[in-house]
């Protein structure tokens, strides 16, 4: 067990800085093994010093002091106190400047938090408090000051030298080095500071603002990847301009940078002017990238350049705060990506996840508020309830509001919080103000955890042509949260006629019908709305475009749900209409009905399938099951293989009743001309995948399979196919993964995929796979996206790989404690599929228990290890 338990911290316990920072000169001397840092600060009190002096107090950790001075005297060491963590000087005075000089070793930095080392080149990761690795500050988002950089180093070896701002100066120094001194003109807490430094290429390019600015756009990328930044530069100069066009914003520096690294704890930073990134996230071209690492890319560039408004130039005043800018920028990346391909399949793919993911998360023991009350590792709240039920809860503000009014809420909100650093209620506020509405029962998504449940009851009154909804809302406990207070829960509904129109809508009182979709307002425990003039009992459309992250319960027949699936309007709920009927039939079948394929299923699988007006992404969506993640999420004891076993049933079920209508559209939706990365090309191939891997587990299918990959020119129908083989363990698939690793061993990226299709595939004998992966030459576990790609894929993407032997709960504790030692940000993510252990079987639970506490026994276990471990055992 951890030597010293961590101790929580409060949101209860804010308080403003004691000083503030008015400028800040950084000068880094860069050397890998010895990088020394003077640091030179002005420092103001941020109180009244007529009630005397309080000490401050700068972060550091892994720091060595070399020498410290305040207003040009040194301080000795009677004038400090210094910990592991902290240096404290105890009685300043009200103003002054100091200075510190530290020194690193960037070379042995394997958590890549601070200033460390990535394929021979400097990078910095700062956020959430990676800054106190670099030298001694007030390191927390509320301390916003202006930076001065200089970075000084060998021109042979680092000619590249960046940082935030303007560069403002440049020289050359004796012994070949030089130096490049950048200038940062907007205030920003130390977590978006940014430096790289190396021997990388520039492709570069210009954007010109609606008040005609031309904008520099550098793209760092290592030699030899040149070729494959085109996507990512036009999907910033999107960005740029949708920002302008939807929300006002225009970008202030003159300069915009993004560096591609290898090793990167997350996919991307928003650093003010110059973006750190997972290279995955911008490096694609059509013969290495998939369809959906376009798309991928295009909203992560797009998701960090947004932060220039939501998220740097107003930031969090706190770490409490973290979804103020991360739910709000994840709702706008949302919007523009929907805008840039399809609504409907963005909205689905958004749900996908929250609904396997975080309503997970919300109903584990790591649940907590978007706005949390307490946390231990602030890095462990880097969660889809931050990020995703987050944009969840701005989208719902969005529709309460309508897009007009959003947008004056929006603008109000940056014009008055410009250079701010700012709560969730501050955005909140902003809203309510701009359009003279009251907010306050809806910040209860602020401050309660957990998934609410509405429950729906309906009655028709012929006679009175009346047709009454009862809506009942709850939300079961979460840790620290026994009773939850009602929400506000938008609820988007239309009734649909028996013929599948949308009828007119008229509420009781009402005079006139007002459109055929409502927003039904949910803010008590139960409410009823009555609709009037409804000519025959109609099937309600509820919860339209998913209008909340809630758990619906519309009390749907089997025969509804068919008749939504074909004739619903909406075409997110045309999808879950699907989802839950599969849903239901899977779990039925699991509970001991006999052994057949569902007619009511198979029929409307068979009308999507001839539906021709359907855009092909929407219909590779709505044939594809509910993942096996979503299926456990609605059950009671998690049984991962029943789950698996059922689900690959019911698949090879309509597979062959419907071979003949899958193999034609397979070959009808052939293209034969170049690749194309628009919404109709890439729903066209995603609709001839989704069938092809209906096809090859039945008899011939390989062959099928096969023959895509040997043809295949772009790497969607590429991985398409190879995951389909590998995934069935189909004749030849070991030779399709041999010819993929002898063409593109050498590019890490397309690698990872490698190593993912076969840490994800389910057939017996995974865990013997995944360990022979480990000890493969090219897996590098100081690699995040090497660890992911093995490891995670593992563990969170194959359920019945990873729970058919309890050997692999001992594998992946054994696994957090090796990577805890080495990046414990990366250990803590890897637990999850752990801190569930209470949902399984008893023999599985005692299993994964046990793994949870050996793990709490490790000596010297990091803050994000351990809270994530403690909570789980104590939940």
């Amino acid at each position: 067990m951890s030597e010293s338990q961590p101790q929580a911290i409060y949101l209860k316990d804010y308080t403003p800085p004691d000083y503030r920072i008015e400028t800040i000169n950084l000068r880094f001397d860069l050397n890998p093994e010895v990088t020394t840092v003077t640091s030179r600060m002005e420092v103001r009190a941020n109180y009244d010093p007529a009630e005397g002096r309080r000490p401050l107090l700068l972060n550091g950790q892994e720091l060595e002091l070399v020498s410290m001075s305040m207003d040009h005297d040194p301080v000795g060491d009677e004038g400090y106190e210094i910990s592991d963590d902290t240096l404290v000087i105890p009685h300043p005075p009200a103003h002054f400047h100091l200075e510190v000089v530290t020194r690193i070793d960037p070379s042995a930095n394997t958590a890549l938090e601070g200033l460390y080392l990535s394929g021979g080149n400097f990078c910095t990761q700062c956020e959430a408090e990676g800054f106190r690795k670099i030298t001694y500050f007030p390191d927390r988002p509320d301390v916003m000051t202006r930076f001065t950089t200089t970075l000084i180093a060998d021109r042979k070896d680092y000619p590249v030298l960046l940082s935030n701002g303007d560069r403002i100066d440049s020289g050359e120094l004796a012994g070949g080095r030089h130096y490049v001194t950048w200038h940062d003109p907007s205030l920003k807490p130390s977590y978006l500071f940014a430096l790289v430094a190396g021997d990388l290429a520039c492709v570069a390019d210009c954007f010109t603002t609606m008040s005609g600015k031309e904008v520099k756009l550098e793209l760092y990328v290592q030699y030899g990847n040149e070729d494959k930044t085109g996507h990512a530069i036009r999907s910033l100069k999107k960005a740029m301009r949708w920002d302008e066009e939807v929300y006002g914003r225009e970008y202030d520096l003159n300069t915009y940078m993004i560096v591609a690294v290898d090793d990167f704890n997350m996919g991307a930073m928003e650093n003010k002017g110059l973006n750190i990134f997972n290279s995955r996230f911008v490096l694609a071209k059509p013969e290495t990238a998939t369809d959906m690492d376009f798309v991928n890319i295009e909203g992560v560039i797009a998701h960090e350049y947004f932060h220039n408004w939501s998220g740097n130039r107003i930031t969090c005043r706190d770490w409490f705060q973290l979804s103020l800018k991360e739910g709000f920028t994840v709702f706008r990346d949302s919007q523009f990506t929907a805008d840039m391909t399809s609504l409907a399949v963005k909205r689905i793919d958004d749900v996908s996840l929250l609904r396997t993911r975080q309503f997970a998360e919300d109903a584990g023991p790591m649940a907590h508020p978007i706005r949390p009350d307490s946390y231990v590792e602030i890095n462990n709240f880097y969660t889809l309830t931050i990020y995703e039920k987050g944009a969840e809860v701005v989208r719902m503000i969005h529709t309460l509001l309508g897009p007009e009014r959003f947008r004056k809420g929006s603008d109000l909100y940056f014009e008055r919080h410009d250079g701010q650093a700012v709560t969730t209620d501050d955005f909140v506020r902003a809203m309510e103000d701009a359009n003279g509405v009251d907010l306050s029962q809806f910040r209860r998504w602020y401050e309660q955890a957990g998934t609410p449940k509405v429950e729906v009851e309906r009655a028709y009154d012929a006679a009175a042509k009346q047709y009454r909804l009862t809506l009942h809302q709850s939300c079961p406990p979460t840790p620290g949260q026994l009773q939850k207070a009602p929400f506000e829960i938008p609820v988007k509904t239309a009734l649909l006629s028996r013929e599948g129109a949308a009828l007119p809508l008229r509420l009781a009182g009402e005079s006139q019908a007002g459109g055929s979709e409502r927003v039904l307002v949910l803010n008590e425990p139960e409410q009823t709305f009555i609709f009037e003039g409804i000519p025959a009992e109609p099937v309600p459309s509820l919860l339209r475009a998913f209008s909340a992250p809630v758990k619906l319960e519309g009390g749907y027949s089997d025969e509804e749900l068919a008749f939504l699936m074909g004739n619903e309007t909406d075409d997110f709920n045309r999808w879950d209409a699907g989802q839950q009927l599969a849903l239901r039939v899977i779990v039925r079948l699991i509970e001991g009905a006999p052994r057949e394929l569902d007619r009511g299923l198979s029929a409307a699988f068979g009308k999507i399938l001839a539906d021709d007006r359907l855009d092909p992404a929407l219909v590779a969506e709505a044939l594809a099951l509910p993942p096996e993640e979503y299926i456990a999420e609605c059950m009671d004891e998690v049984d991962p293989l029943a789950i698996h076993e059922t689900r690959r049933f019911v698949r090879a079920a309509l597979a062959e009743t419907h071979r003949e209508a899958l193999a034609a559209h397979y070959t009808a939706l052939a293209d034969p001309g170049p690749y194309r990365v628009d919404a109709g090309a890439m729903g066209r191939r995603r609709l001839r995948n989704a069938c092809l891997a209906y096809l090859v587990p039945l008899e011939g299918g390989s062959e099928r399979g096969f023959a895509q990959y040997e043809a295949a020119g772009n790497m969607t129908d590429s991985m398409a196919a190879l995951v389909a083989l590998v995934h069935n363990a189909a004749p030849r698939h070991d030779e399709a993964l041999q010819h993929f690793y002898e063409r593109w061993h050498e590019d890490p990226l397309v690698l990872d995929k490698w190593f993912a299709v076969q840490a994800a595939a389910p057939a017996p004998g995974a865990l013997e796979r995944v360990k022979q992966l480990l000890d493969h030459p090219d897996f590098n576990i100081r690699n995040p996206n090497r660890v992911r790609s093995v490891i995670g894929s593992f563990v969170m993407r194959n359920p019945a790989g990873f729970h058919r032997d309890p050997a692999a709960y001992t594998f992946l504790a054994d696994q957090i404690v090796n990577l805890d030692s080495l990046n414990p940000q990366v250990a803590a993510r890897m637990l999850d599929p752990l801190t569930h252990w209470k949902r399984y079987d008893e023999s599985r639970r005692n299993a994964m228990k046990e793994q949870l506490v050996r793990i709490l026994r490790v000596p010297r276990i990091s803050s994000d290890v351990y809270e994530v471990v403690s909570k789980s055992l104590n939940a």
